[in-house]
């Protein structure tokens, strides 16, 4: 479904980044190519057309494999770079399997076109020999698609919640502090067109990330991590809350996440997660000192802003290697989180909860974490949520959280 078009790697890449006229009504949402790759915030971002170049990977250094494969392309890939900006010349995006024995490949894909927007300004980067469809000329006309309806997937509500229990049995008994566990749903969609989601998601949430590679597609609230000239920041969110139906209501929600003992705790292990790791390679490291509630238009998250500055020639690719699984998507310990994962959730998660992003030939990039999304494959759409499991959890409250967290993609697929 994706390979159309497809050169190998090893073959030397010639393309061009030309600067686009500018045009204060134009949309990305509203310009998206059949089978799109994008990752949007803002209205700003990159989407891509075709596939120049596909690189991939499986097992535990998947994602160090690809960051050296990497390299050797820019190495062997001549660019003319006319506009110089985060996301021009040559660029890949990526999307990354969440377990180390995941049958999901996780890749390095360079479109054929990419279309840009930052600030304003749009550009155009080219393969030399590549589609000559302007779809960012016109609005694109995007099909109709027939009604999404979900049903179980392998791990059904009640085996989610047997699975709570569980966990919550073994974090009482002193074998781990928190692990998160998903569950899944299946809908049969024949042919099916992911850009009228992809606009949905990007309006109705312009402070996630709109993310779609390879079909996996979303909107995440999660940042993993972002490199721009040495500087680092990432965003941890731990803790969550459903929206109130009036600002009192909805104020005291925000003031009761912020103050619980079981969602504070839930995110100071992430926290510490994350900051531990960005240590490995930055010459400073902060944190905020206490989480915000972050506001999305369903629902309440406890967030924290990390930032740091580089110590090495580490790229954005790297840290992300590094830096998946954060406690927020596994648990800590991480490891032992992880070995839970995989004997109290019934499916492979593939490249859900992992990192999904773009990366560009001087190692700046962008990662989020693929969450409230869902993944598109043979016919079907698997739709994935999962939430922190920690010592005070109640089943039924963790497995409403689930549905809370799939409401975004029930909404966009409507």
């Amino acid at each position: 479904m994706f390979s159309k078009g497809v050169r190998m790697a090893a073959q030397q890449l010639r393309l061009h980044t030309i600067a686009l006229p500018d045009s204060p009504d134009f949309r990305l949402t509203d310009h998206l190519p059949h089978q799109p790759t994008v990752f949007i915030r803002g209205g700003d971002g990159l989407v891509g057309a075709g596939v120049a170049a596909r690189l991939s990977a499986k097992g535990p250094n998947r994602i160090a494999e690809l960051a050296a494969k990497w390299r050797e392309l820019v190495a062997a890939t001549e660019v003319i770079d006319e506009v110089q900006r985060p996301g021009t010349g040559l660029i890949a995006f990526g999307s990354f399997a969440f377990a180390d024995d995941s049958a999901a490949e996780s890749v390095l894909v360079v479109p054929l076109v990419v279309v840009g927007t930052r600030d304003g300004k749009r550009w155009l980067t080219r393969v030399a020999g590549g589609d000559d469809a302007n779809f960012w000329d016109e609005p694109s006309e995007y099909s109709k698609n027939p009604t999404v309806a979900f049903g179980d997937g392998a791990q059904t509500a009640e085996g989610f919640a047997a699975s709570v229990v569980n966990a919550v049995s073994r974090i009482g008994a002193g074998e781990l502090e928190k692990v998160v566990l998903a569950r899944d749903l299946v809908a049969s969609v024949g042919d099916f067109d992911l850009r009228p989601a992809l606009r949905k998601f990007a309006e109705k949430y312009p402070t996630c990330w709109t993310y779609s590679v390879e079909g996996l597609f979303g909107a995440s609230p999660e940042l993993l991590v972002r490199v721009s000239h040495k500087q680092v920041s990432a965003r941890v969110l731990a803790g969550t809350a459903a929206r109130g139906t009036d600002p009192d209501v909805d104020f005291a929600i925000s003031t009761a996440l912020a103050n619980s003992p079981k969602n504070v705790m839930e995110h100071r292990f992430a926290v510490a997660s994350l900051v531990e790791q960005l240590q490995k390679f930055c010459t400073t490291v902060d944190a905020d000192t206490e989480p915000f509630s972050l506001q999305l238009p369903n629902l309440w998250h406890l967030a924290s802003d990390v930032h740091g500055v580089l110590n090495d020639e580490a790229s954005a690719l790297d840290l992300a290697a590094v830096l998946h699984p954060t406690a927020a998507v596994a648990g800590t310990p991480t490891k032992l989180a992880q070995k839970v994962i995989s004997e109290l959730e019934p499916f492979d998660r593939g490249r859900y909860a992992g990192p999904v992003g773009w990366l560009g030939a001087d190692g700046d990039g962008e990662w989020a974490i693929a969450l409230r999304g869902a993944q598109l494959r043979d016919g079907k759409i698997t739709a994935y949520a999962g939430c922190g499991i920690v010592a005070e959890s109640d089943p039924q409250s963790e497995l409403e959280e689930t549905e809370l967290k799939l409401r975004p993609i029930r909404e966009a697929l409507a």
